[in-house]
């Protein structure tokens, strides 16, 4: 399934790494995180060098909704009462500069990328929250207002309104900044070594490294795992819809995400934790509101994303780890990826560069408050389960009782294993268990992907690897059309 901004740019590719390079700085990664973390270097003079496994913003960046926006949500009451103004403020102040450093790099360096300047929305049938929300973001300093009248066909009691945001097109912005820095593309890391970075074509010796691969693959020091959960996201893309002005997203337990770009209306929505979509409806949800919502509306694409949740909602921006200094990572960045992005890229400018920033100390990677012990707990527990499972019993169908286009956990004689059947009959296999740390994978019908319910690595039907931590994939040898068990 191909995003909206995948259909409407073709990036051009660079070569894979070959032979052995020193830099000041390498990143890993080519991600909207990395790709601004390297540029932002570049133009302090520090020399750097991208690293991407794959090819640039072919990750989360490609699937994103693309909203530059310092109102994540419905969080500013809540982020003082938790955290208090001073942190609250801060937090504001990061990525509202974060928006204004965005259209500044776009201004200068004369990049089209259909940015488009608008207002960002929080909508919510509670009249009374979104009083209390306008008044908190206006104490800390957000261009906040409370308005009744809403472009969307919501029913709603109105909405928060952050002044002067901004949406654009992520891979047009990439295709452009890319042009001056040094990439390499489809080179995955094999192996770090202290400052020397091992791929299969050749290595990069740098004095400090970032890691802006979505979510760390370097589990000791960091233990970034007992730290996140993933959760994924659903998109359409309509034509056909009224064209609306400015970003919306609601409050609440399965609030939906509107914006406009050119003719296509992006429905947004439908989270779960990775892992957990059992039931495969989520497509189809997001379909009947648009059918509600905007019956003369006609579908034109859809995709998903994941993003990395912590436990008290906000990134790891700064020093990986206690033991190693020269290490950096930007993560979590949890609905927000693109203010987070630039947000990191500033942060680790700064650090870098022997800079201080008003803004590094809130976002620490070695932050902790008990505060965050209930959320740390529910993902340990998650994470526990998922490792104790692949040990119990679980009666599976015969291979014989899969229907086409379905997949199930088979026992066979050697043990448990994911059994996937295509419309055309051909079974394909994989080891169930996940290579990052051995949770058992659940199969997503909406992707017809095997996903961890722990730590949010991906797989497809083959046993390809789509979505990190993990580094393998999970492809067993199996012949077509070959019964199991």
């Amino acid at each position: 399934m191909e995003s909206i901004w995948s259909s409407t740019c073709r990036m051009k590719e660079r070569e894979s790494l070959k032979g052995d390079i020193r830099a000041d700085v390498a990143v890993i990664g080519g991600g909207m995180a990395g790709i601004l973390a390297a540029y932002t270097l570049e133009r302090e003079g520090v020399h750097t060098v991208v690293l991407e496994a794959e090819r640039i913003g072919g990750g989360q960046t490609k699937n994103t909704t693309a909203k530059i926006t310092s109102q994540h949500g419905m969080f500013c009451r809540s982020f003082i009462e938790k955290k208090g103004r001073e942190t609250a403020e801060k937090y504001i102040q990061a990525n509202q500069a974060a928006v204004e450093e965005y259209k500044k790099i776009i201004y200068r360096e004369k990049i089209d990328c259909d940015l488009e300047e608008t207002d960002s929305f929080v909508y919510s049938d509670d009249e009374g929250s979104l009083i209390l929300e306008a008044e908190a973001a206006s104490k800390l300093g957000a261009p906040a207002s409370l308005v009744r009248k809403l472009e969307i066909p919501v029913p709603c009691a109105g909405a928060v309104k952050f002044r002067g945001q901004a949406q654009f097109h992520p891979l047009k912005f990439l295709e452009a900044l890319k042009e001056e820095l040094t990439i390499y593309e489809n080179s995955p890391v094999k192996e770090i070594e202290e400052e020397r970075i091992l791929t299969a074509g050749g290595s990069v010796k740098a004095d400090k490294i970032i890691f802006a691969t979505h979510y760390p693959f370097v589990n000791f020091p960091g233990m970034y795992f007992t730290r996140m959960h993933q959760e994924r996201s659903y998109v359409l893309a309509l034509e056909g819809a009224e064209n609306i002005k400015g970003m919306y997203i609601g409050s609440g337990p399965d609030p939906l995400s509107f914006r406009q770009y050119g003719k296509y209306l992006l429905l947004g929505g439908k989270s779960h934790r990775t892992g957990e979509n059992k039931d495969g409806c989520r497509y189809e949800e997001l379909r009947e509101a648009a059918r509600r919502f905007y019956p003369r509306s006609r579908e034109a694409a859809s995709w998903s994303a994941q993003d990395c949740i912590t436990a008290d909602q906000i990134p790891f921006i700064g020093q990986y780890a206690s033991d190693r200094p020269n290490w950096f990572a930007a993560t979590g960045f949890q609905k927000w990826g693109m203010t987070s992005s630039m947000v990191s890229a500033m942060i680790l400018r700064d650090r870098i560069c022997g800079r201080a920033n008003p803004y590094a100390d809130i976002f620490s990677p070695d932050r902790f408050s008990s505060e965050e012990i209930p959320q740390i707990m529910k993902d340990s527990g998650k994470a526990v389960k998922g490792l104790i499972k692949r040990f119990f019993h679980i009666p599976g169908d015969t291979v014989n009782l899969i229907a086409p286009g379905s997949a199930s956990i088979v026992e066979t004689a050697e043990g448990k294993v994911g059994v996937y059947r295509a419309e055309d009959g051909r079974l394909f296999q994989v080891d169930i268990v996940c290579p990052h740390l051995g949770c058992q994978l659940a199969w997503n019908p909406d992707e017809r992907t095997w996903d961890c319910p722990c730590h949010g690595s991906r797989f497809d039907y083959e046993g390809n690897l789509l979505e990190g931590p993990a580094q393998d994939g999970i492809r067993l040898e199996c012949k077509a059309g070959a019964s199991l068990g």
